[in-house]
């Protein structure tokens, strides 16, 4: 598929086919990373962690664990 390069602000844009954008589920607001390899740009698109309380509450260990945490005095109306 061909497409042609445009001016954006000060820098260059390529519009990515529809077709193409659903066919590796990229959406509007989609991370991605650019990749230039020798000649060639390659957009990859950036998949975010998918975390789940119960997965990060089983790597909590008594060595990672913090103690409490002192802010010091109230600074206002907080009931402490």
């Amino acid at each position: 598929m061909i497409t042609t390069v445009r001016k954006w602000g000060n820098s260059l844009g390529v519009r990515i086919p529809s077709p193409v954008a659903k066919d590796i589920k990229l959406y509007e607001g989609s991370q991605v990373e650019i990749l230039e390899e020798g000649n060639r740009l390659v957009i990859v698109p950036v998949e975010k962690p998918v975390f789940a309380l119960e997965d990060m509450l089983k790597k909590i260990k008594k060595g990672n664990i913090h103690g409490e945490i002192d802010f010091g005095p109230a600074q206002g109306k907080e009931a402490w």
